[in-house]
């Protein structure tokens, strides 16, 4: 496999955004299909890693809220299916965590499909969260 490019990538599109959220079957969790929140998404992130093949293809990216010095909530990884299992998405969690300040705690929400994912990368499970759910 060929080198995968990684990047802080404020100028990332909405529509490639939503096009990945797609292939690594995260849109099943997201609004995808409303435009206009997908493109809030991107624009108010903290922060934006982005991983590219070597023909620019978007295959991964992590999306973040912050304050660079207490908490780094981690909103969004996503890795294209057709990518996974290549250590992208560790390598962009890691990558997220240092560019927010390695002094952040990191938090997610995981996915029920990605549960079994986050410990294999170093992350410990946290039972206490709560949600209020947006109308």
């Amino acid at each position: 496999m060929s080198e995968i490019r990684y990047a802080t990538d404020p100028g990332l599109s909405p529509e490639e955004f939503a096009e990945l959220l797609h292939r690594s079957t995260l849109a099943e969790r997201r609004p995808v299909d409303k435009p206009e929140v997908v493109r809030g998404m991107v624009q108010n992130a903290s922060l934006i890693l982005t991983a590219r093949a070597p023909d620019g293809l978007l295959v991964g990216v992590s999306r973040a809220l912050t304050d660079f010095v207490y908490c780094t909530y981690l909103s969004d990884l996503a890795v294209d299916v057709a990518f996974q299992h290549q250590g992208i998405g560790k390598e962009l969690v890691r990558r997220t965590h240092e560019a927010a300040g390695l002094s952040t705690m990191l938090i997610l929400l995981a996915a029920p499909k990605a549960r079994e994912y986050y410990p294999k990368i170093g992350m410990e499970h946290h039972d206490s969260c709560w949600i209020v759910r947006g109308k």
